[in-house]
């Protein structure tokens, strides 16, 4: 694909005409949710392609949201609907994006749908690195389908962009430009816990600055703690930053959650989040900011700020509190503690941790290194092996 400021100067182009296409692969919960979303936004300006295998299904999912927006006098958004598109078939996902050339591509997709991983992970292992190769499997055909179709869009990754970004780029293929989800995840909750602390009413003037990897977004956002690792975090009330400890600010981010498929409202979220903050950028002039898993085919997530530097659109990983180098160190850290000890020329290497842990609650060994050219093998592992026993051949 095209560097990432070729690709959001035909973003820009299309957004200053009013024709902006927004695709969605998979719709599932998350990409219902961020269909809402997006209808919900008002703009006409926007078009949104739904990609699937189901037309039924997807139709249903369509027709939902364009009455219940409608309802609220919102949808002014056109959607279609492209059918019998199999994320396994590489040519039908690259003949979809041909003929949309979308300005942005959204991967909601799931290898294996239905499930969330963590339920069976956390409470075993704890540790979600070990679905990294489930994790991949789509996104890396969706990239092969974007480098033949010659796509200009800007893709996001919606599933452990953390590990997944990093090993495409690793390997040398082209790879989604954001990852949404994980880290964004807990950036809301540390907002509200600095307000509560502060006894600030006005919560959406608080700002955050952090760097984070999978692997503590869950353990903080599930148990309030960092496990005494110190995480590149500061905070601030309309400018000023505040003197707070991080310990006591995460302790408070632990809050009820559900853990059915509703949790996907704030991965969809962060799809938007996304998708409006470019458009945004491009529409006020005004330099926005977004937390991103994988940004620029780095471990672990960053704060990215996403405007015009040098008289051209552009994103880039933000380094005006903390250096690139002080948050690479605190991902890298914390994305082994997921079970990744490191993602280089395309392998993958899990940590003896997770082997021996999976070893002792499955009965399974892991391979330590998993190679590019292995990745389905070894999804297909985890599924025959792991998930089926643990569901029961769900």
């Amino acid at each position: 694909m095209r560097p990432l400021i070729e690709r959001l100067a035909k973003v820009e182009k299309h957004c200053k005409d009013n024709k902006i296409t927004v695709m969605i692969v998979g719709l599932g919960s998350v990409g219902t949710y961020l269909l809402d979303y997006l209808v919900s936004s008002n703009d006409e300006a926007l078009k949104v392609v739904v990609v699937g295998r189901d037309y039924k299904k997807m139709e249903k999912n369509v027709n939902i949201v364009r009455v219940a927006s409608l309802i609220r006098g919102l949808n002014r958004t056109k959607i279609d609907i492209e059918a019998n598109v199999d994320l396994n078939d590489i040519d039908s996902v690259g003949k979809v994006i041909r003929k949309h050339d979308p300005d942005f591509i959204v991967n909601s997709s799931r290898a294996y749908p239905g499930l969330k991983y963590g339920t069976i992970s956390w409470s075993n292992v704890r540790a979600y690195g070990i679905w990294a190769p489930l994790a991949i499997r789509f996104t890396k055909n969706l990239m092969e389908a974007c480098d033949k179709a010659d796509a200009d869009a800007l893709v996001i990754n919606t599933s452990y962009s953390d590990g997944v970004i990093p090993w495409l780029q690793s390997a040398g293929r082209s790879y989604p430009d954001f990852g949404s989800g994980n880290l964004n995840h807990l950036i809301p909750r540390i907002k509200f816990a600095v307000a509560d602390m502060t006894g600030v009413k006005d919560f959406w003037n608080v700002d955050v600055m952090f760097a984070a990897s999978h692997f503590h977004d869950v353990c903080i956002s599930k148990e309030g703690t960092n496990l005494g690792v110190t995480l590149p975090l500061k905070v601030y009330y309309k400018g000023e930053e505040l003197q707070l400890e991080q310990n006591d600010i995460f302790s408070r981010c632990a809050i009820t959650m559900p853990t059915d498929a509703q949790r996907n409202m704030m991965n969809a979220s962060s799809n938007y989040q996304i998708i409006s903050a470019v458009i945004d950028a491009i529409r006020t002039g005004e330099q926005q900011k977004v937390f991103s898993p994988g940004f620029g085919g780095n471990i672990g997530g960053y704060p990215v700020a996403i405007g015009y530097r040098d008289g051209a659109l552009d994103a880039w990983i933000d380094e005006s509190v903390f250096s690139f180098e002080t948050m690479n160190k605190a991902n890298r850290e914390s994305l082994a503690l997921d079970g990744i000890e490191d993602i280089v020329n395309g392998n993958l290497i899990y940590t003896d941790a997770l082997i021996e842990k999976t070893e002792k609650a499955f009965g399974k060994t892991l391979p330590k290194c998993v190679s590019y050219d292995d990745i389905e093998k070894t999804a297909d592992f985890l599924i025959n092996e792991i998930i089926l026993p643990q569901t029961g051949g769900q």
